[in-house]
């Protein structure tokens, strides 16, 4: 056959093979350089922070009492582990108030209390004029 140099003779186009390979070798090269890459652009940045050095607290006033007002999911309160109706928390209160100098109220619920019965309580308490007030979020079992 004529044009054929050194006997090879033309059997038809080549078939093309793609190898996959080689190509996966090249995208794990480049996921990495673009990884590492990306990790040295990254800077630490922060706020600076200076947290309180720890004190020995005053002695509590021994005249100061908290008074912890639950309310539970029944819709009944308890005063200091004691059971009351809503009835008698503001006389109580008012009573509480003029015999102690430092007043405070932990006023906190059980797992189920409802929203509206905790803002009526602290209606009472806002009544009474007891301005140190503190409502506990998380809940304690009934009556303790």
């Amino acid at each position: 056959m004529a044009g054929f140099p050194n006997g090879y003779y033309s059997s038809g186009p080549k078939k093309v093979r793609i190898e996959i390979i080689p190509l996966i070798d090249v995208i794990f090269f480049l996921l990495a350089t673009f990884v590492l890459f990306t990790l040295s652009l990254n800077t630490i940045q922060s706020v600076p922070v200076d947290l309180p050095a720890a004190t020995t607290a005053a002695p509590a006033d021994p005249d100061a009492q908290t008074v912890v007002l639950q309310i539970s999911d029944a819709g009944t309160a308890y005063w200091n582990k004691e059971l009351v109706g809503f009835d008698e928390i503001a006389p109580r209160l008012a009573d509480y108030k003029s015999t102690h100098s430092a007043v405070r109220v932990l006023i906190t619920g059980d797992d189920k209390a409802k929203y509206g019965a905790a803002v009526k309580a602290l209606d009472e308490v806002r009544k009474a004029g007891i301005t140190q007030v503190s409502i506990e979020t998380a809940y304690r079992p009934t009556g303790r």
